[in-house]
């Protein structure tokens, strides 16, 4: 990522991951962003203890404290720019109840129901084993607690990964990502025992929308339309209701089949 970071023509990427520095003002942008607001409503009247999963550099466990939560972090590389010495850099810097733990996910080294909320940004579709991370997550809930595992690709069929890998824009500096077919994701978490799995689809979410927002990316449409008919004040205005925009969109889910394209699941552990 130091590489990454000292490309200039990279620069709005590396925004884009949240790799910048100071890494504190990056974990203010998140937080303060389209895609945690999202994140927010579905955690609203939710306390307690969270698990952030795959942490990173820590962005969604600031988050999460920010929001109110005691924080443990996971994450298995203790690197100062994207592992657990970020983390806990961030944390004391920002004075956030966030513990660290450097660990990998598939075994959680935590006993069953110790968290109220596990927050997986991008994790699910790195494990080798979508079965056993699940049911781990699973056990580490509480009866009642939730699950978000957010901005996960997704690929129509296994001929598609080749193509996902060769077009990201970070695979080949460090060959960790992959890509599940949807049934596979809802398979293993209806598996490990979820009670509810809500599916929020790629352009159904601000969650995995970003980095556009509705606004952002309805701006794109709008230029888009005009690069091929020139009629700019035409499509704004055709445009210019959300609800019609978000109708526009939900119809061409039916057609997006791209490969690695974004979806979240949201799920809840039934009561004991």
């Amino acid at each position: 990522m130091i590489w990454l970071r000292n490309q200039p023509d990279k620069r709005q990427l590396v925004l884009d991951a949240f790799y910048d520095d100071p890494l504190i003002d990056a974990a203010e942008r998140y937080f303060a962003g389209a895609e945690w607001k999202a994140v927010s409503k579905l955690l609203q009247h939710r306390t307690g203890k969270a698990l952030d999963v795959g942490a990173g550099r820590g962005i969604a466990s600031y988050a999460l404290a920010r929001s109110g939560f005691t924080v443990t972090a996971l994450e298995p590389d203790p690197s100062a720019v994207v592992g657990t010495a970020a983390i806990r850099g961030l944390a004391a810097e920002a004075r956030l109840p966030i513990e660290v733990v450097e660990e990998f996910s598939e075994h959680l080294p935590f006993a069953e129901g110790t968290f109220d909320v596990v927050f997986a940004r991008a994790v699910l579709h790195h494990m080798r084993d979508l079965d056993s991370a699940c049911r781990e997550v699973f056990r580490v809930l509480r009866p009642g607690g939730i699950l978000i595992a957010a901005r996960e690709h997704v690929i129509s069929k296994e001929a598609d990964l080749r193509e996902f890998l060769d077009q990201h824009p970070l695979h080949h500096l460090y060959g960790g990502e992959r890509a599940f077919l949807l049934d596979q994701y809802v398979g293993a978490l209806r598996t490990a025992g979820f009670a509810t799995i809500e599916v929020l689809a790629p352009l159904k979410s601000p969650i995995n929308l970003f980095p556009y927002t509705i606004e952002t990316l309805r701006a794109a449409v709008v230029e888009r339309l005009t690069d091929k008919i020139p009629i700019k004040p035409v499509w704004g205005a055709a445009l210019a209701s959300t609800s019609i925009f978000a109708s526009l969109l939900s119809m061409a889910e039916r057609f997006d089949h791209r490969p690695g394209r974004l979806y979240s699941f949201v799920c809840h552990k039934g009561p004991a």
